[in-house]
């Protein structure tokens, strides 16, 4: 049984912690929580204990992980205090929104040799991982085009946007993880990246985009196409394509239930697609955390290790330069 202390109590806080205590070889030991409200909350719930302050509860004795789903600017914080504990660190992504502070992290923490994984959840989703699979065993012959459509169903409140770092750095950081997952050793070189402001009032007083599509090119030119919105009316958008030489594979939208309707009037499907992220990857949210579990239990190097969010990183601001200079930009991951 592996004891967890839990930094942030807020909405993702609150579904980890859920995981943690269903998950059989988890314990939820410490809560902590800025906001001792939610904290109390969450920890009545779990059975867990509040901490008082995150020093207590990453250097307890008895915890074995930190995991940190607090606020993003907190993150490189807690990881540093969890990796000089001794204790192995899950983060939610992003490390930071400041690529320099993500290189001061790292060479702090460097040398403590403790498990680190970002929560990159997508990676974790059976069908995603199922075309990922089949490109590594050549079941599409050559890979030669990625295109990912991930649009939330409504956007975000003004609050939340400006403290969010950007559509880039906050949506599609995902996506572009998601890329780099399939291409595996066939690293991004190239970006070119466009916005739009098209709908949302507030996310036009924050000087961010509501829309936005990435064209990018890797080292064996394959081609990733992304395509995001802050809002579908449909329900939460997330499609996965792989095409090659040899066909193509679509991970598809998901709904509640599979119920077709079929009369003489037409062909339809009954319900609409998953409302937003934590229904629609509630089991890949619950494998990610299976994974790090065997990442201590095995004491093997995560799946998703810091570079991979250091990585996303990079690609994002790269997204960033492009959109703010209308140029095509070369990716330096250096």
């Amino acid at each position: 049984m592996h004891n967890f202390s839990l930094m942030g109590a807020g909405r993702i806080g609150k579904m980890h912690a859920a995981n943690i205590t269903s998950n059989p070889r988890c314990n939820l030991s410490y809560v902590y929580d800025v906001n001792k409200d939610f904290a109390h909350q969450v920890a009545k719930d779990n059975n867990a204990k509040v901490a008082s302050s995150p020093e207590e509860a990453v250097n307890n004795s008895d915890v074995d992980a930190v995991f940190i789903a607090s606020a993003t600017p907190t993150h490189v914080e807690y990881i540093t205090m969890g990796a000089k504990a001794g204790k192995a660190v899950f983060c939610e992504k992003p490390i930071d929104l400041d690529i320099k502070k993500v290189n001061e992290c790292y060479e702090t923490i460097k040398d403590f040799k403790v498990p680190i994984q970002i929560g990159f959840n997508r990676r974790f989703d059976n069908s995603h991982r199922k075309l990922k699979l089949a490109k590594d065993n050549g079941e599409i012959g050559n890979l030669e085009m990625i295109i990912i459509t991930s649009r939330d169903p409504e956007p975000p409140g003004l609050d939340y946007l400006k403290a969010a770092g950007g559509f880039f750095r906050d949506t599609t950081i995902h996506d572009f993880d998601l890329s780099r997952f399939i291409l595996g050793d066939d690293p991004i070189v190239e970006v070119s990246a466009y916005g739009s402001q098209l709908f949302s009032e507030d996310i036009k007083k924050v000087g961010d985009q509501d829309t936005a599509m990435f064209i990018m090119r890797s080292q064996k030119n394959v081609l990733i196409h992304i395509n995001n919105s802050r809002r579908a009316v449909y329900g939460y958008d997330q499609r996965l394509e792989i095409f090659g030489s040899k066909g193509m594979m679509i991970s598809n939208n998901q709904s509640p239930t599979s119920v077709e309707v079929f009369d003489n009037q037409r062909t339809y499907a009954n319900d609409l697609i998953h409302f937003f992220f934590i229904e629609r990857y509630d089991q890949a949210y619950k494998d990610e955390l299976n994974d790090f579990v065997n990442t201590l239990e095995n004491k093997n190097i995560p799946s998703v290790t810091f570079e991979d969010g250091r990585n996303a990183l990079i690609l994002a601001n790269a997204a960033y330069e492009s959109f703010e200079t209308a140029k095509s930009v070369k990716v330096n991951f250096k």
